[in-house]
């Protein structure tokens, strides 16, 4: 977080600091790309990218360059401005929703004392995008693609917004460097284990439920397997996105690379204790304060990997769900969950070991 009383400094270092994130961003999402694909391949026993570069790491690059190379088709009967407008809209929510996540301590581009509610209501922008990819391609499939998409990220918005509320009553912040220094000390004072320690662990029963369920509505709104209804082949060809190609079609797997990868990172800040070490280290708070700062952005990079790889893993093994079950789950089981999980967080905050605190 960039701090200084000269305003042309601070926005010369606020800018530096948007690019170094959105360049770095850029190049997780191709070699997360690269990953995933082979972890498809490890899973059907096939080798996957192997020629473009060193074991295959520059195939991602290629097909950057294939995309970049093929002609921009836009169909005679769309309505050629939203249709446009569509990825650059997805494009630009994905990227903004990173200005509140902090990487580290003290890095973080903007540290709003309402980052969650700032996250929640850009990711809940973020279905405007399919909505008019759908619309503008003029075309039913798309269409119909658009329509179980806002159906589909509505519902489930609920559920994560509800899991986000017993977050915000454990830590009693919603800004997002507090919440992740509420977890210093431990795993065990990390949300998912009832972020209070010792004493706070019978609450692991409500909270280990709520971080499955926030990772269950995190697959629904960014629309991957099994929840891909939005785009499911078998129904709709490629849903929403049939109409794109070369660039365009590029933002939009893009913007759905860089909202999982999101979607990980809150998951391993609001749960998992963000930067934080899993066991305490003696001294760190002598150390020197850069040190210290990728001693954090390692952990949590590797949390954030972690989340990745189990989105990836349940792409792999689950099967596609029908639409009905999508919408049962989502309203019969984990709407009701979630609501009796904040009432029982709220007790345990008042009545509970420290009770008022």
């Amino acid at each position: 977080m960039i701090q200084s009383d000269n305003p042309w400094i601070w926005f010369g270092l606020t800018l530096a600091q948007i690019l170094v994130v959105t360049v770095v961003l850029l190049l997780s999402v191709a070699f997360l790309i690269y990953g995933e694909r082979k972890i498809f391949a490890g899973s059907q026993m096939r080798k996957g990218p192997n020629v473009v570069g060193p074991l295959g790491l520059l195939q991602s690059f290629a097909d950057l360059g294939k995309f970049i190379l093929k002609e921009l088709v836009i169909p005679d009967g769309a309505d050629k401005f939203v249709f446009v407008l569509a990825p650059i809209l997805s494009t630009v929510l994905a990227f903004i929703a990173w200005s509140a996540v902090p990487f580290a301590p003290g890095w973080v581009i903007s540290n709003i004392n309402v980052g969650i509610l700032y996250l929640f209501a850009v990711s809940s922008l973020g279905v405007y995008g399919v909505i008019f990819a759908g619309w503008a391609s003029n075309s039913k499939y798309p269409f119909l693609g658009s329509l179980r998409s806002a159906a589909q990220m509505v519902s489930y918005e609920v559920s994560i917004g509800f899991v986000i509320i017993t977050v915000v009553i454990l830590t009693g912040s919603m800004k997002l460097q507090d919440i992740v220094a509420h977890q210093a000390g431990g795993f065990w004072h990390w949300n998912i284990f009832g972020g209070g320690g010792l004493a706070g662990l019978p609450l692991a029963l409500v909270m280990i439920p709520m971080t499955i369920i926030f990772f269950i509505s995190a697959l629904a709104e960014t629309n991957r397997p099994p929840f891909d209804l939005p785009e499911a082949e078998s129904e709709l060809v490629a849903g929403y996105q049939i109409e794109y190609s070369s660039g365009l079609y590029l933002m939009i797997y893009l913007a759905e690379m860089c909202n999982i990868i999101l979607m990980s990172s809150l998951l391993a800040t609001f749960f998992m204790g963000g930067w934080q070490s899993p066991i305490p280290v003696p001294g760190i708070e002598h150390w020197n304060p850069t040190v210290a700062s990728f001693f954090g952005l390692f952990w949590f990079l590797v949390k954030t990997a972690f989340w990745f790889f189990m989105f990836v893993m349940v792409r792999v093994v689950v099967p596609r769900y029908r639409y009905d079950q999508l919408m049962r789950l989502g309203w019969k089981v984990l709407l009701p969950t979630t609501g009796v999980a904040v009432v029982i967080v709220s007790a345990w905050r008042v009545f509970g070991p420290g009770h008022g605190v």
